[in-house]
């Protein structure tokens, strides 16, 4: 459904994103933030999804500036090989690659003609939360099992759109008291706890949970619906 497309950011870099547009007019777009995996097949179904409920979807390929054309699956040496890129992306001065979600924002916002919400999981539901407290033109954010978002200096930050968060009970990246202790500082946000795994929503691992998963997505959906309407 969908297709890479080239998009530039503020400082000039040019970046790969996976553009999935809808049938007729979009009802809005969602940003799709890649997990260590890179935009791999599970990440551009997401986006297809969101194209088939009537959003235009952009996931934009976060890597890019360490490593181009990163498509890994879900082995062990996939998540070493993912930990190392995500490093090397942290370690990048300035703003980094949020240069680069501001700007696949922008793309989605001017493609759509319409209102721009943001997902991302694992790795990139903590870019989604980062993105809700840090970048612009955003109207909704939707964060799954960021890997880190309870983190002091993540808490510390304030939203500036609505954002809705999915955690897992035996998540071991996110222990509950992380998980206790981010709902407490940020009561405005809506944050859910399933009885599932790090990984729920990604039916290519091993720790996919269909019913966690459905849950999630149903939540997810009406909640942009509210947002991005």
């Amino acid at each position: 459904m969908g297709q890479f497309t080239p998009l530039t950011a503020a400082d000039g870099f040019t970046f790969s994103a996976y553009v999935a547009r809808p049938e007729g007019t979009p009802r809005g777009a969602i940003v799709v933030l890649q997990e260590i995996f890179g935009v791999n097949s599970h990440i551009q179904g997401v986006a297809d999804r969101f194209a088939a409920e009537g959003y235009l979807a952009v996931a934009p390929a976060t890597f890019d500036r360490v490593k181009t054309g990163v498509d890994l699956g879900y082995t062990d040496d996939d998540m070493k090989a993912g930990f190392e890129l995500k490093t090397a992306v942290a370690a990048l001065p300035g703003a980094g690659v949020l240069q680069d979600i501001q700007a696949a924002i922008g793309h989605a916002a001017q493609a759509s003609g319409g209102k721009v919400g943001i997902i991302g999981f694992c790795w990139g539901g903590l870019l989604a939360w980062k993105s809700a407290c840090l970048l612009d033109g955003l109207s909704a954010a939707v964060a799954y099992y960021g890997g880190g978002i309870t983190a002091e200096e993540e808490i510390a930050r304030q939203p500036k759109c609505p954002v809705l968060a999915h955690f897992g009970d035996q998540d071991h990246w996110i222990p509950l008291e992380g998980v206790e202790a981010f709902k407490k500082a940020h009561p405005e946000v809506q944050a859910h706890v399933y009885a599932a795994n790090h990984g729920f929503n990604c039916d290519q691992r091993g720790s996919y949970n269909a019913a966690a998963a459905a849950a999630a997505r149903e939540r997810s959906l009406a909640f942009l619906a509210e947002h991005l309407a």
